[in-house]
């Protein structure tokens, strides 16, 4: 029997009981349990198996929550709040002493956000508590953008999937966090460098950490296929150099005019990079589902959200 379900009043209810649920947001579907619960956070690194020092974000569902959470409140998280909550920005703050610290990796800050996604918005509205919901898949694999690659992923391991439909960003939150009040971005996301530089001016880009990362995403192997992976520029390369196998290839626009390929995923037919992030872990699924040899991906073109597919891309190559 399914565990996917729109009864939200079923979904507070086992969130309430300290039990965990699947939920959706825009950006991915996440796996959620009360941050002041230690029996449902345990669960979640338990279920993904993620390594404790990983740190979860944390959703909430305004910024007056906020205030329960966080001891400070940079004027520039202020201005990005304003503009992009909810949405999907990740905001690393100073944290008050009653945020465990199981949910921030024993770190004295706190990620936090608003999403924006009315399902998430109706369950949090009706919890008296924030959610710690980091990506609903195990760790290091594919983000899951829809309730059945959730499902697929775990089956008996979780009550519930509350249904959302498919995640309209498709890729990550951007994670924004301070230094001594300077801004430092540590994930690309759904929101480009270039549309925070615009509200904030520049940042500093700090991605990638291999021991105790201050946010999640920052490892260099993530997001990635079970399929071996190959990142290119050019695909009708290395389809020339592996003849004979199962390939798939995954790219940004038009068809290719190679016929040695039998499985080809394009992300948008008219070249528009927000279209393609929507569509990006829902190919890379289907591609993993389908008993290849090897999956070959070509680069994107490196400005706005290029730059965060080609940084999911990267990962999920290592």
């Amino acid at each position: 029997m399914s565990i996917i379900s729109k009864d939200i009043t079923k979904a507070v209810n086992i969130l309430t009981e300290e039990d965990i649920v699947a939920i959706p947001t825009e950006t991915v579907y996440g796996l959620a349990g009360n941050i002041f619960s230690e029996k449902a956070i345990r669960k979640i690194f338990e279920v993904k198996e993620r390594p404790l020092f990983n740190p979860l974000i944390v959703h909430i569902h305004s910024i007056e929550q906020l205030k329960e959470l966080v001891s400070e409140f940079p004027e520039k998280a202020q201005q990005l709040a304003t503009i992009f909550w909810p949405g999907p920005l990740t905001l690393i703050l100073k944290k008050n002493a009653c945020v465990p610290g199981l949910v921030t990796g024993g770190k004295d800050t706190v990620a936090v956000r608003i999403p924006n996604h009315p399902v998430a918005l109706r369950l949090l509205k009706e919890l008296s508590f924030p959610l710690a919901a980091p990506s609903a898949n195990p760790f290091n694999r594919i983000s899951p953008t829809s309730a059945i690659h959730v499902e697929d992923y775990f089956k008996n391991k979780l009550s519930m999937i509350l249904e959302g439909g498919e995640c309209s960003s498709g890729i990550e939150s951007t994670i924004i966090g301070f230094e001594n009040e300077k801004p430092v971005l540590y994930r690309l996301g759904s929101i480009s460098i270039e549309e925070i530089n615009a509200v904030i001016g520049e940042v500093l880009i700090q991605t990638t950490s291999t021991k105790t990362p201050a946010a999640p995403g920052m490892l260099a192997k993530h997001y990635a296929p079970q399929t071996k992976t190959f990142l290119v520029d050019d695909a009708e390369e290395i389809l020339k150099e592996q003849k004979g196998k199962r390939i798939g290839v995954l790219r940004f626009t038009e068809k290719m005019t190679s016929t040695s390929c039998e499985y080809i995923e394009v992300l948008s037919k008219t070249a528009d990079l927000k279209e393609a992030a929507s569509n990006l872990y829902s190919a890379l699924h289907k591609l993993d589902h389908l008993n290849l040899d090897i999956i070959v991906v070509e680069s994107f073109p490196n400005v706005g959200l290029g730059k965060t597919i080609n940084d999911r891309l990267e990962r999920a190559a290592t």
